[in-house]
């Protein structure tokens, strides 16, 4: 019929839509990123050098140790992710129409991603706990090792032993680490496109990956110190006494800065830059393909 209209999205769906593309596409990054992602956190357990990391586990653990709490993995990306760029995008858009459709300036950017990303943080912190623990549970003496068998077991045992509130243990950190995430990914995300785009005249795949590329760097630069403290405070175990080795997140910093100085909060960042970059390329990435073929299908 000539003057068929295109359908209209009814219902739900179009509020919903941002949060469902958002967490598909982290999820889908996360099945590629893994492996580095295991690899990251067992340096920052002190197993060693990412190479020395990634030969004793191919030796001791098999191929499948780098993809060790992979179901935590996808958990939190369907929660924090889901939540963060959903939340980013319906932010960016009230914005926009307050602005009267004018673009929004490099500091409302930043704040929204603030915004999103601590939102993001507190819901997906529970996965994010299974899968720290997860990860970190081989380098544990045997008698310690939780033996979680998937995410869904880690969380129903960490209520059953710990109690609910335990879902949230280091969630301060792990708030403040997705805005300073979320804050150095998204500020310099929009700049680097306008650069790539405009001054250099790169084509739509260059300035995806050269945006994205540049704003996994200050990602990462701005959120591993965070990232290292979340970390240690979410795997610390009790010693004989029932003592924790830190009472909370500025013991561990003010620990770490006596024990290794600053740069110890920056254990690993090679391996975590090389994570975070291709992360956010491809999130991007498959963001983008996703809203390609929404749009193909009429959605």
């Amino acid at each position: 019929m000539g003057g068929e209209k295109k359908p209209q999205s009814l219902g739900v769906w179009p509020a919903v839509k941002p949060f469902v593309n958002g967490g598909a596409s982290g999820m889908l990054a996360t099945c590629v990123i893994q492996p580095i992602d295991m690899i990251k956190v067992r340096i920052q357990l002190g197993q060693g050098s990412a190479g020395e990391v990634t030969k004793n586990m191919l030796k001791n653990e098999g191929f499948g140790a780098l993809y060790k709490g992979l179901s935590a993995g996808l958990l939190r990306q369907a929660t924090y992710t889901t939540a963060r760029l959903g939340t980013f995008k319906i932010l960016t858009s009230k914005a926009v129409e307050a602005n009267d459709g004018k673009p929004l300036p490099l500091y409302q950017k930043a704040l929204c991603g603030l915004t999103a990303g601590a939102i993001g943080a507190s819901v997906g912190s529970p996965a994010d706990l299974a899968l720290i623990r997860m990860q970190a549970d081989a380098t544990l003496p045997a008698a310690q090792r939780r033996n979680y068998s998937n995410a869904f077991n880690a969380l129903y045992r960490i209520v059953a032993d710990e109690g609910v509130l335990a879902l949230w243990k280091g969630a301060g950190p792990t708030v403040v680490r997705a805005m300073a995430l979320n804050m150095g990914m998204l500020a310099s995300y929009d700049q680097s496109v306008e650069f790539f785009k405009d001054s250099l005249g790169c084509g739509e795949g260059a300035t995806v990956l050269g945006a994205s590329s540049v704003s996994g760097f200050f990602a990462a630069a701005c959120s591993l110190p965070f990232d290292y403290v979340k970390t240690q405070i979410q795997k610390m175990q009790p010693d004989a006494q029932g003592k924790y080795p830190y009472t909370g997140s500025m013991d561990c910093v003010l620990k770490t800065l006596k024990s290794g100085g600053p740069f110890k909060f920056y254990t690993g960042f090679p391996v975590y830059c090389v994570r975070i970059a291709p992360h956010v390329m491809m999130t991007w990435i498959f963001l983008n393909q996703i809203q390609k073929l929404e749009k193909s299908v009429g959605l």
